[in-house]
């Protein structure tokens, strides 16, 4: 079976010789939720605008489910669906338009794609606004517009840079069950963020690019197995007594009902066990820190 995207060698040097892309080889298993991680110019739009077809590459090699994206050009282009980070349709025209007439640009005729529309509009819940012009939606819908334009003519591969910039908690959690969804019944998704806890979440494979090079590509669990140290905040019902005994692992109080947790050595179930001896109960328990982020600053040099 095919990779859903492998690029070799991939370079791209601008007219005024900044090279964004350099010597990029990377790969994307079919079925996979794929996190592409970089600061802003490290080069990930650069990587989707070639991805796309929206930019010329000056070297390398792009192959999309098996085709060259050179030599079939079309198919590749049937294949992605774009989420963009800017909106970029037109704010004077019905939403429910918008969709149909982005299916019309892969070859699908009104009828099939007015129903296409239905279902999509109906899924992020915009049904009742499809004759509203794009302009009176809010932040939020615009952005769960988008993705419904991107996913109009049913690619295998979806591309999302930046889905949930400047939506509330409520709709980023709603946008992550469809992505999660559509993820499930077999979609390709590589997803770029600055939510670095939106990747930990949703993504099992990921690669990081940091001045236009892949300095990192693992699976999502090894990268956060680096993390040696970890930081937990410890929740319980009951009142904690008024002194903490001592362990193995540094301990605090933050109020009457929880304490944080520092483990270097230990893992979460022992420490658990050494509090249950001490008859502390604990009945959530959440972290205090982004591994992922950890990570990422210290793999980009941004920390010592």
């Amino acid at each position: 079976m095919p990779e859903a995207l492998s690029i070799s060698n991939l370079t791209k040097t601008y007219a005024n010789d900044v090279q964004a892309l350099s010597q990029i080889n990377l790969s994307v298993e079919q079925g996979d939720f794929f996190a592409l991680l970089g600061s802003n110019g490290a080069g990930k739009t650069t990587m989707i605008g070639i991805i796309c077809s929206l930019l010329n590459k000056t070297s390398g090699e792009v192959k999309v489910l098996g085709l060259d994206q050179v030599q079939h050009l079309n198919e590749v282009k049937r294949m992605i669906g774009l989420m963009p980070q800017e909106f970029n349709f037109n704010p004077f025209e019905p939403i429910e338009e918008i969709l149909i007439n982005q299916a019309g640009y892969h070859g699908i005729n009104r009828g099939e794609a007015r129903k296409r529309a239905e279902v999509l509009l109906k899924r992020i819940e915009l049904w009742d606004k499809r004759l509203d012009m794009a302009k009176s939606l809010s932040g939020g819908m615009k952005r769960r517009l988008m993705l419904a334009r991107a996913l109009i003519h049913q690619p295998k591969i979806l591309i999302l840079d930046e889905p949930s910039a400047g939506v509330d908690v409520e709709i980023r959690r709603s946008m992550w069950a469809y992505l999660k969804e559509l993820n499930a019944q077999g979609m390709t998704i590589i997803l770029t963020t600055h939510y670095l806890e939106e990747a930990e979440l949703l993504c099992r494979n990921i690669a990081i690019l940091d001045k236009g090079k892949v300095i990192e590509q693992t699976s999502m669990k090894k990268l956060l197995a680096k993390v040696s140290q970890q930081v937990l905040i410890l929740e319980s019902v009951k009142k904690l007594p008024n002194t903490l005994p001592e362990f193995d692992f540094q301990i605090e109080r933050l109020d009457d009902h929880s304490v944080q947790v520092v483990l270097d050595k230990m893992n979460i179930s022992q420490a658990l066990n050494l509090l249950s001896l001490k008859d502390i109960e604990i009945e959530h328990v959440r972290s205090a820190q982004n591994r992922l982020e950890t990570l990422f600053l210290r793999l980009t040099s941004k920390v010592g």
